[in-house]
């Protein structure tokens, strides 16, 4: 009897260590936990532990709703190392106190990576956050789950930078309900410019923008409005840029989800119904899509045509063909362009009512000037376009600025969203507008005055400059002074628009330094406002020696092209010696200007990088195939490609090309122009030219995408060979990932760079007929399906010595770096 209730006894102590072990209350040195155990806040509100989502088969260690009966987890530690079925895992702290989760096999699954002066503890509390404090301080906090959510934010977490520390938080969604691993979109609040909430898919895409903070809302997210669930904030000090909320009432449980589709959820836990319920979701509409209506346009949900411009009376739409085909991309632009010269000028401001405020991201604030302050500072600043408050409540305070377009705009026609904001607009479009108080709105009679007495004069000296000119032209011989009505004789083949010199002047105010965008060796070009367009104004130099000859070879090859990814020609102008070609705007500039630079180099990641290559492609394979002449551009470069505001890249300057009719691939020249680096052997030593001569600079241009360096002048300190031979010897050594820019992580796939790589080199053989066309270049760029054809020998380019003349090829927008760049040597 006595073995039995020996036996008996053992049971009962076993069985209790077994109910004290399966709900912990600390974590120490001393105790850890298990998959048979769950740490369990005081109040029994959230519990830690080891949980399986649906039928994945992993297990993760996470946080949950203790008291609800659908297990709803709100924080995962080890969400891209998960444990399979045939390991368990333990939770402990070990020296020198790092809380870690380790597998049976001794593998580190997750860690806080922390360090502790004493005996470290971690605790659940009731809010659901899992803190671990210094034991010998227990304020003293080491780490917290609170500063590392992933795809929900509770009442109390703050989201955003703390600027002491450095920390930033931030949202994950999942990448799918049974995949806590961090998926494609992150909600978080974005600090370039004045803080904003953003959503995003991938590192770079905006999906949905709430607007800034104004001291009460978010201008363009009505549905956050105060209400009997919860009240949130937005803190912007110089300590913090944080955002957070809290339940009103202590008996809901409500949560903020960012889930596997991109949509932020607001969920309210229904204990009758044992179910969440939604409370309202974002973005909620066609209209919260971001930048849905381009730059100054407003999006209507409720409307078939959807977008209009903010006033449909001072703004027109950039491309008013796509606008009318329901594609709104280009958005609109100031019907009257702007007055501004070095801060002085005529602009003045008009008032929008209830706007979703633009995207801060190029924007400037001060949080204590008033709006009077914030005023002037606009008005002396040509490159600010629109000013508001950064609080509303009272009578308003702060200081926001926006410099270049704004996007990302509606008119809030529902609820009591939106704000005000002073847009900066021309003095003849402020008459009869409730406009600020400003120097514009109060002389409004003089400018006008003023504007028809210099409209007279300037009219009568247009005449009088007409019938000089006229006069001068007649007096012309025959040769050039025919070829300088290029835009005039070939009117009915190119359908081109054709501007007055004082047209395009004034779209671009006198040609002034402000809008000056480049320089290259051909001339300027300036950024301008022309027929409610913003546009890239090519000023051929009248000292050029070749500049006539490209002019109307530009003008003449491209005046019908029309592919996505070729800089499109809008227009010339003739007038005297002054030849002008207008082009659309591109506001990101040129490939070079990102890709050779340290800094700038980061803002392209692999995926743009090879975006934009594959775009390059396309608008070759256009140009030499699919176009109405088969065309050869000559001098595809870096500083030829033009990056619009989404970086979709765009071929440029035609100044060089050379079109072919028929049945045509080949010519030769006794003048070979072009850039050195980039040309091809045979066309460089013999003046032979085809589309694969193209091809060539394309195998160069991928070669210079993926590695950050340019050809010429490329360095290595092992041997003497130029970009284009390192990167065959890479390619013989099979370490070909090794020529990847530096300043790249590691890409998500790294077969785009080896395929990328393989097709430069095929393109960059010595011989044309081993070439591929544009067409396999693209077939080959876009299938990841089979092995690629082995590539040859390569034309090493660095031992030809050329004589390089003192002038430089034309770019729009080109840089100080493009100096001596056209290569003129007499063919053989």
């Amino acid at each position: 009897m006595e073995g039995v209730a020996i036996f008996v006894l053992l049971l009962v102590l076993i069985h209790i260590q077994k109910i004290y072990m399966a709900e912990i209350d600390v974590i120490s040195d001393l105790q850890f936990l298990t998959e048979n155990d769950t740490l369990v806040s005081q109040a029994g509100t959230f519990e830690l532990g080891f949980f399986t989502p649906g039928s994945s088969g992993n297990s993760y260690l996470g946080i949950w709703y203790k008291k609800i009966s659908v297990k709803t987890v709100v924080w995962v530690a080890n969400r891209d190392r998960p444990l399979n079925v045939a390991s368990s895992g333990v939770l402990k702290i070990v020296h020198p106190g790092s809380l870690v989760l380790m597998s049976d096999t001794n593998d580190i699954l997750w860690s806080s990576n922390t360090t502790s002066s004493g005996n470290a503890t971690a605790k659940l509390d009731d809010i659901g956050n899992l803190v671990m404090t210094d034991g010998d301080n227990q304020k003293n906090i080491i780490w917290q789950s609170f500063d590392n959510p992933t795809d929900t934010l509770l009442p109390g977490m703050k989201l955003g930078r703390d600027l002491l520390t450095g920390k930033e938080r931030h949202l994950s969604s999942w990448k799918s309900s049974e995949d806590p691993a961090p998926g494609e979109f992150t909600f978080s609040v974005d600090a370039h410019g004045y803080p904003q909430n953003i959503v995003k898919q991938g590192p770079d895409r905006i999906t949905f923008r709430a607007g800034p903070w104004n001291g009460i809302r978010f201008s363009g997210a009505s549905e956050l409005s105060q209400n009997t669930i919860f009240t949130y904030n937005m803190v912007i000090n110089e300590t913090m840029e944080v955002y957070s909320y809290n339940i009103v009432n202590n008996s809901v449980v409500s949560r903020l989800t960012l889930i596997s589709s991109g949509e932020l959820q607001r969920t309210v836990w229904v204990e009758a119904d044992k179910k969440w319920q939604l409370f309202n979701s974002l973005p909620k509409g066609i209209c919260d899509t971001y930048n849905i209506c381009g730059a100054y346009g407003s999006c209507n949900g409720e409307s078939s045509k959807r977008c209009s411009c903010l006033n449909e009376t001072k703004f027109v739409p950039r491309n008013p063909e796509g606008w009318n085909e329901l594609d709104w991309s280009g958005g609109c632009v100031r019907r009257t362009p702007l007055d501004c010269k070095n801060g002085h000028g005529t602009d003045g401001f008009i008032r929008y009512l209830k706007v979703k405020l633009p995207d801060t991201r190029t924007s400037w604030f001060n949080l204590s000037m008033t709006l009077k302050e914030c005023e002037a500072i606009c008005l002396k600043n040509c490159s600010c376009m629109a000013y508001a408050n950064t609080n509303i409540t009272g009578e308003g305070s702060g200081c926001l600025l926006w410099y270049n377009d704004l996007r990302d705009i509606r008119i809030i026609t529902e609820g009591n969203g939106g704000q005000d904001i002073f847009v900066r607009m021309s003095s003849s479009e402020l008459v009869a507008q409730p406009v600020s108080e400003n120097r514009a709105g109060k002389h409004n009679k003089f400018i006008i005055l003023i504007a028809v007495c210099l409209g007279v004069l300037l009219g009568l000296c247009s005449t009088l400059s007409w019938y000089a000119l006229r006069n001068r032209r007649r007096a012309q011989p025959t040769g050039e002074g025919e070829s300088m009505h290029v835009c005039e004789n070939q009117k009915e083949v190119m359908d081109l628009p054709l501007f007055s010199f004082s047209m395009v002047a004034q779209s671009t105010a006198s040609f002034s330094l402000g809008n000056k965008l480049g320089e290259g060796g051909f001339g300027s070009v300036y950024k301008g406002v022309l027929e409610g367009k913003e546009v890239a104004v090519k000023r051929l130099s009248m000292t050029s020696k070749q500049g006539l000859d490209e002019f109307k070879n530009e003008v003449i090859c491209i005046s019908k092209l029309q592919h996505r990814n070729l800089v499109r020609l809008l227009g010339c102008s003739i007038e005297g010696d002054e030849k002008l070609l207008i082009y659309e705007y591109l506001p990101n500039r040129s490939l070079d200007f990102f890709i050779f630079d340290k800094t700038n180099s980061t803002f392209l990641d692999w995926t743009k990088r090879f975006h934009i290559i594959e775009g390059i492609a396309r608008g070759l394979l256009y140009l030499h195939q699919d176009s109405r002449l088969r065309i050869i551009h000559r001098d595809l470069k870096a500083s030829n490609i033009l990056l619009d505001f989404d970086m979709n890249p765009k071929i440029s300057d035609f100044g060089i090309a050379r079109s072919f009719g028929g049945n045509e691939t080949q010519a030769s020249t006794e003048r070979v122009v072009g850039t050195y680096g980039y040309m091809s052997p045979e066309y460089a030593l013999d003046g032979l030219f085809s589309t694969k001569s193209d091809v060539f600079s394309f195998g160069v241009l991928v070669l210079e995408i993926v590695s950050g360096s340019r050809n010429r002048g490329f360095a290595h300190t092992k041997h003497d060979s130029n970009l284009i031979g390192h990167a065959w010897r890479m390619y013989n050594e099979g370490r070909s990932m090794e020529l990847m820019d530096t300043s790249l992580d590691e890409p998500s796939d790294p077969s785009e760079v080896l395929r990328s790589i393989e097709v430069g080199l095929l393109c960059v053989q010595q011989c044309p007929e081993d070439r591929p066309d544009m067409s396999s270049v693209v077939r080959m760029l876009g299938s990841d399906q089979g092995a690629l054809q082995k590539p040859k020998q390569p034309a090493f380019f660095t031992q030809r010595k050329l004589h390089v003349a003192d002038f430089s090829s034309s770019t729009y927008p080109t840089s100080s770096s493009n100096k001596f760049t056209v290569t003129e040597v007499n063919a053989r």
